[in-house]
């Protein structure tokens, strides 16, 4: 285990009729005016637009709106953002909705306290001295950006999907109602039980040895996940499944399961250039890719592997490789009970798209912790996620 330090400083309130707590949990902080964040018309039919903007009032907070965030969120929706919040005085951002929205939340938070073009931070030119608060009505739990300081955009005009992070962005108080979640399509809680999977893999596949307590912390939330997907597949409605779903979700990327290693997160980086070119959602294009990058990659740490597949899958035997092409082989077979796809030509990717994407992703080359990926091992892998 490598040394660290951790501090998370986000607020959770979870559970039932806890949005109409956010008015009193922002003027906590002061703040008088946020910019309301929110994707399309679901805020309106499960009623927490109602809930969260009475709450607003009550609590004597004015607000505007920035409507239409969609997934892989789009770098010129944050900046319409920003300029909002820079003529209207706003001084914070409450965020209703998933990843893509808290996502976004948090980019305009920072553009809105930075004097230049705020993608200069994702490309890694500049440094944030300052944000706006977030805070955070949770209506789907997949990224855990409710509980940790990064964001993914995408920059439409350049096609680049890239990261930002900074401790400035954590989210100060995050709502989690699991009941809120109770109508979401099938598919978005499968996508969302994919990423958390994900979320928890890109850190216990990394390299590191000697990890046994966070790697059984990583174990016991993809279990948990396993059990509880299966469960809402056919009974969306189960609070106690949602509850266990939410909090896991949370857990997976709040900082806990990566301490004391680097993470790999090159599954991520190779998906992120893969939906830059195909409208496919950010859970769907890791179904595909991870199991893809888990077969190219395995041998470079078979025992991490073969543990994998007795800890979380309860495979048994003596062999190593065996076990660990076997574990990964379940993982697929999980994804496809789920619904989810697992390979690049069941949505529509065309071989000869693997170059396009390879050369975008091999752009943040080398990626990975693992085994450090150039472009031709990003072709390997896509290769082997094709079919």
């Amino acid at each position: 285990m490598l040394n660290f330090k951790f501090k998370n400083p986000t607020k959770i309130v979870f559970g039932k009729d806890t949005i109409s707590t956010i008015g009193s949990e922002i003027a906590d902080f002061k703040v008088k005016k946020v910019l309301l964040v929110y994707g399309k018309g679901s805020i309106f039919k499960n009623g927490v637009y109602d809930t969260a903007v009475s709450s607003l009032k009550n609590n004597n907070i004015d607000f505007l709106e920035l409507s239409g965030i969609k997934a892989n969120p789009l770098l010129s929706k944050v900046k319409e953002g920003i300029n909002i919040v820079k003529e209207n005085n706003i001084d914070g951002i409450l965020a209703i909705g998933g990843g893509s929205v808290i996502d976004s939340s948090k980019a305009i938070s920072a553009g809105a306290c930075y004097e230049n073009d705020v993608w200069e931070l994702f490309e890694g030119n500049g440094k944030l001295l300052n944000a706006l608060p977030v805070f955070t009505i949770l209506t789907l739990s997949a990224t855990g950006s409710e509980m940790n300081f990064g964001g993914v955009i995408t920059n439409e005009l350049e096609g680049k999907k890239w990261a930002f992070g900074s401790p400035l962005l954590y989210p100060k108080v995050s709502i989690i109602d699991p009941s809120i979640q109770f109508t979401l399509p099938k598919i978005q809680t499968v996508n969302g039980a994919v990423d958390i999977i994900t979320h928890v893999f890109e850190a216990y596949f990394d390299g590191v040895k000697n990890t046994d307590m966070i790697d059984e912390l990583c174990e016991g939330i993809i279990k948990t996940v396993i059990k509880h997907s299966k469960i809402l597949i056919t009974d969306p409605k189960n609070y106690n499944s949602r509850c266990e779903l939410a909090w896991a979700s949370t857990l997976a990327l709040n900082g806990l399961t990566g301490v004391g290693r680097h993470g790999d997160w090159a599954s991520h980086d190779i998906e992120h250039s893969l939906s830059v070119f195909n409208d496919i959602s950010h859970g769907s294009g890791l179904a595909i890719i991870m199991p893809a990058w888990m077969k190219y990659v395995y041998t470079c740490d078979t025992a991490k592997f073969a543990k994998m597949a007795k800890n979380i899958f309860n495979i048994q035997g003596d062999n190593n490789e065996t076990l660990a092409l076997n574990g990964i082989n379940e993982l697929q077979n999980f994804y496809k009970y789920l619904g989810a796809p697992t390979t690049l030509k069941e949505v529509g990717v065309k071989f000869e798209d693997i170059n396009t994407i390879a050369n975008n992703a091999s752009l943040l080359s080398p990626m990975g912790s693992l085994k450090k990926l150039e472009k031709q091992d990003i072709q390997k892998i896509l290769q082997i996620a094709f079919e």
